[in-house]
């Protein structure tokens, strides 16, 4: 996953201690004009490299998927965070500034001199890093937030399961999938993402159930929430709508249709199919849905996981062969 590798982002004050805590070991160990060019050559050393580490280290968010573009976007503010990653940049170039500024002013003096430029230069440096340090905590707290998104790929075909709770989504999950089923969380949902995988024709597909976003009326939905379903709307290759017609998931049937209704509209704006899925159908077959299932009594649900395949009509991005 693109955030999960992300390095911890130091604050100013932990930077600025370990480069200048290093810069006096090194000058130790040596004296007079030495000693001081050691000092400045180690401390910007250190501040460059770790400034412009904070930043080389995150994806550029121009050529990002969109889904976690939009996730992403939903959770910290990429645009916030693109200034900040643009400052720490400019800080560490102003850092090897000062270095190339001083460098010669602590060749040709006398020792006393080449200390008192080397504070100076030392105390540039802490203005300018200080200057970023909100920055370095937002991209700190950003990579902290984003780092614990689900491993979801958006070069594989996706299956999103959505409906009301209770209704069966995370049994047929489990069902269809691989024992490597693994539960997430989005740092601003409660429950677990529900993330299985099942291969078909060699290829591996995403069947993903998203508690707390898909499973509720849009308006009872926050904004973030709402641009998270926006952020699955770009990754699903097709949605099963799972509803109970039994109504022992504690949801009236017509909320449910309802439901059912908006998640088509949404998806379908995208061109992404949508299949209703009547679970439960051992209880109760009385609704209008593309498919009758029953997880619980094993009936039907090969045939709805070949359908909602087929609904995907996903097809590896092979390049065409050369010609002879």
């Amino acid at each position: 996953m693109i955030f999960e590798s992300l390095p911890t982002t130091p604050r100013s004050e932990e930077l600025l201690d370990k480069a200048f805590s290093r810069a006096a070991r090194s000058g130790r160990s040596k004296s007079g004009l030495e000693a001081q060019q050691s000092m400045l050559q180690t401390a910007s050393s250190i501040l460059a490299d770790n400034l412009e580490n904070v930043v080389t280290r995150w994806p550029d968010f121009g050529t990002v998927d969109t889904f976690y573009y939009e996730l992403a976007d939903a959770i910290v503010d990429v645009d916030e965070l693109r200034q900040s990653l643009s400052k720490v940049t400019w800080a560490s170039r102003q850092v090897w500034q000062l270095r190339e500024e001083y460098q010669p002013k602590l060749r040709r003096t006398d020792p006393d001199k080449a200390r008192k430029h080397r504070k100076q230069a030392f105390a540039r440096m802490a203005d300018v890093v200080e200057e970023v340090g909100e920055d370095l905590e937002r991209i700190g707290e950003a990579r902290d937030a984003l780092k614990t998104l689900p491993d979801i790929r958006p070069d594989e075909p996706a299956i999103v399961v959505a409906g009301y709770p209770n209704v069966g989504k995370s049994s047929f999950v489990n069902r269809v999938t691989r024992a490597d089923n693994e539960i997430a969380h989005y740092p601003f949902t409660t429950r677990g993402v529900h993330v299985g995988h099942f291969d078909r024709d060699r290829i591996r597909y995403q069947i993903i159930d998203t508690p707390g976003l898909l499973d509720r009326p849009e308006e009872d939905r926050n904004d973030i929430e709402r641009q998270a379903v926006s952020a699955l709307e770009h990754l699903g290759d097709a949605v099963l709508f799972i509803v109970d017609a039994s109504e022992a998931c504690g949801y009236p049937l017509s909320a449910q249709l309802a439901l059912g209704d908006a998640v088509t509209d949404r998806f379908e704006e995208r061109d992404v199919p949508v299949l209703t899925v009547n679970n439960k159908s051992d209880r109760s077959r009385d609704v209008d849905a593309d498919f009758q299932m029953s997880v619980e009594a094993d009936e039907g649900v090969d045939k709805v996981l070949e359908a909602a395949v087929d609904a995907a009509a996903w097809r590896p991005d092979i390049p065409p062969s050369r010609q002879e």
